[in-house]
């Protein structure tokens, strides 16, 4: 028997279940450098043996842990948020602990077997920091713009304000030239930034923060399953024959990826021909303006995954039966 262990991350604590063959422990660790040599140190006293361990994709505070136990050999699956949470449904789990999640997560790997997870080449590592550092300066100039926007009358307090938006401006300037000049000088992700950069409407930037997030793109078994990690997988709502709500995003995946695919779906919906198509049928059969933009960033990040998987330049006159898809 393969040992299972389901991990519940959380910034500064891990909690952790074991299902071994002795039977089934639990326990809390740090989320340390520390932490992770007590957790194998903990691993190896109760003689796991071979472990395949498992737990969510819920940012950065789960990816080194996972880099350690993969580093030592162990298996290691990093699950969409959304597969355990239906998992968890469909057995009827009610209880809402950190020990409860894990124990959750455990028997899901046990029960399903998903996947390995590979670490993210450094390459990956380096361009994801770049772009988030972007992103939190570009978050950080709107707060001040909006404050100076706000009606502040004080001279001290706007001429500050206007201090520090020039500042944050000048940031984010070189923070993108540090971004181009090592996308330039890193062959393999130069090369991948062309292929993106073929579609209408996917700038240098976004094609850029694509990479960074979706990561190595061999890790998915198909366009619908990199549309469910960033969170455009559609949710519909049925209830018999009398209830039908309005069909949702689960926005349970990478809201960086649904963030930078906004802007250019919209802009795609008139000027790339494949999206384009999409949307008027989609407004022909009485569609709201929101499910079109969301459906236009769904099939935007289908085309992106099929230009990325073939290594191919995007083409309208192939696309219609291009399968980007698998």
């Amino acid at each position: 028997m393969q040992s299972i262990l389901g991990i519940d991350v959380s910034k500064s604590t891990l909690d952790v279940v074991l299902i071994a063959k002795s039977g089934s422990s639990h326990r809390k660790i740090s989320n340390t450098s520390q932490g992770y040599h007590q957790l194998e140190k903990w691993l190896e006293d109760r003689q796991a043996g071979k472990v395949h361990v498992c737990l969510e994709a819920t940012g950065q505070y789960g990816e080194a842990v996972a880099e350690y136990l993969d580093a030592c050999g162990y298996q290691v699956s990093v699950v969409n948020p959304a597969r355990i949470k239906r998992y968890g449904e469909s057995k009827l789990h009610r209880n809402k602990t950190d020990k409860a999640d894990a124990a959750l997560i455990a028997e899901f790997c046990q029960k399903e077997n998903p996947t390995s997870w590979q670490p993210l080449s450094p390459e990956i590592k380096h361009l994801r920091a770049f772009v988030r550092r972007l992103e939190d300066q570009k978050a950080n100039l709107q707060q001040e713009v909006n404050r100076l926007k706000s009606g502040e009358k004080d001279t001290w307090v706007v001429g500050d304000l206007q201090s520090h938006i020039d500042y944050l401006r000048e940031r984010i300037a070189a923070t993108e030239k540090e971004i181009e000049d090592f996308v330039n000088k890193t062959l393999g992700l130069k090369s991948q930034q062309k292929l993106l950069a073929t579609i209408p409407d996917i700038g240098d930037l976004t094609a850029n923060t694509l990479l960074a997030e979706i990561g190595d793109v061999s890790i998915y078994d198909g366009a619908p399953q990199l549309a469910a990690y960033a969170g455009l997988n559609p949710q519909a709502h049925r209830s018999g024959s009398s209830v039908h709500k309005k069909t949702r995003i689960s926005k349970q995946g990478r809201s960086e990826l649904r963030s930078c695919l906004y802007m250019p779906a919209i802009v795609a919906m008139s000027y790339n021909p494949v999206i384009q198509d999409l949307s008027l049928r989609m407004a022909k059969r009485g569609s709201l303006k929101m499910e079109i933009i969301v459906a236009a960033m769904r099939k935007l990040l289908h085309i992106a995954y099929g230009v990325l998987k073939n290594q191919l330049p995007f083409d309208p006159n192939y696309a219609a039966q291009f399968n980007f898809s698998s």
